[in-house]
Formats: C-alpha cells, sequence, structure tokens
C-alpha cells in the first residue's frame, strides 16, 4: 500500500501552497505528485520548489504550461528532493510512473505517441500511474462548455495500457472531478489536492 498528495495547477496560489506543504509534512504521506502549472509563467518557482524541498519528502513532477524543462533544469540542483519527471518514468514500490508534461489544449501529440509506444513495449503488463498535464479525451475531466477538449492519445494509450491511475489537471473548471475510462481512474486533484492510497 502507497498513500501519497497529488495536486495540480497552484499557479503560486500561497493559501493553497501553505495548506499542500502542511498536508505533505504528516506522517502519512509517503511523497508528492504535482501534474504541472505549479507557477504563473515561472513566477514564484524556486519559492515553491524550497517549500516543498523542506518536507524532506520526495517531490515527483512534470511542467505544466506555465513552466519548461529549460525552466526547471536551472534551479533543481538547489532542491534534492523535488524530481522533474517529465518524459520519464519513476520506479516506486511496485508502481512505474509515467511523466509527460507541458502541452494544453492540443487533440494529438505526436511526441507523446512516440513515448508511449516505447513505454507500451516496456511497462505494458507494470501496474502504471500515468501523469499527465493535460486531460485525455473524453471523460467528465476535459468537459468544457458541452465539448470535450482533451488528448485523444492519451486517451488511446490508456485504453491499450490500462494504467491503474491517471493524473492530470489543465482544465480548471473541473478540478476535484475523478472518472473511468473502463478500469483505469482518472482525476484532476485540483490545487487543492487529493490524498490517493494504492496497493
Amino acid at each position: 500500500m502507497m498513500k501519497f498528495l497529488t495536486f495540480v495547477d497552484l499557479h503560486e496560489d500561497n493559501k493553497y501552497l501553505k495548506e499542500l506543504v502542511q498536508r505533505a509534512s504528516q506522517e502519512d504521506i509517503e511523497f508528492v505528485v504535482c501534474a504541472g502549472d505549479l507557477t504563473v509563467f515561472g513566477r514564484g518557482l524556486r519559492y515553491i520548489l524550497r517549500q516543498f524541498n523542506e518536507v524532506g519528502k520526495k517531490f515527483y513532477f512534470i511542467p505544466g504550461n506555465h513552466e519548461s524543462d529549460k525552466m526547471l533544469d536551472e534551479v533543481l540542483s538547489d532542491y534534492p528532493n523535488c524530481i522533474n519527471f517529465n518524459h520519464k518514468e519513476i520506479k516506486i514500490q511496485n508502481y512505474v510512473f509515467l511523466g509527460f508534461g507541458g502541452g494544453g489544449f492540443a487533440a494529438e501529440d505526436p511526441e507523446f505517441r512516440k513515448i508511449s509506444r516505447e513505454w507500451y513495449s516496456k511497462h505494458q503488463d507494470d501496474k502504471t500511474v500515468l501523469v499527465t498535464h493535460g486531460p485525455p479525451y473524453g471523460t467528465k475531466i476535459d468537459l468544457l462548455e458541452k465539448r470535450y477538449v482533451g488528448n485523444k492519445d492519451y486517451r488511446k494509450f490508456i485504453e491499450r495500457i490500462k494504467p491503474r491511475l491517471v493524473i492530470c489537471g489543465h482544465i480548471h473548471e473541473t478540478a476535484g472531478i475523478i472518472d473511468d475510462v473502463g478500469k483505469t481512474k482518472i482525476i484532476n486533484p485540483g490545487w487543492e489536492g487529493m490524498v490517493v492510497e494504492l496497493n
């Protein structure tokens, strides 16, 4: 059993930052996962990373559309507990976490298609958690004013590899909503965050 805190789209909100750090500090939380947009176009990045670094637990995150790998790589060496796993896979206990950040409202993503083929061949028999910034297509989480705005390539990958969990965000209007694609649970934990337990 693992128990972790996850959130997305904080956008440098100090009130929620404080609450998330307090929750992350509690004994039952093993680590933290963020699905992007910690900041408003990079502003306050060092301050936010320092807050999570000082919790003393691993803080795994991907960039949203408000951060870039370049921006993150310039500061990360100062915060050893903070790990950018964009376009990477991380083994945590008996799960593989797959991270794909950036993007916005693109319905398709050739870069994701390429990396997802590699992931599928390596991890089709593993327990996986997919962490993307934008949502997959055709769920309650990407429904905006009666139309779906999510990514069709994410959706195809989910149907194929069947991760246990997908963590995403970007659509502020669906923060806090949970849905399913087959047996895969899809969550937008929002800036208030959600605590997740996985067997």
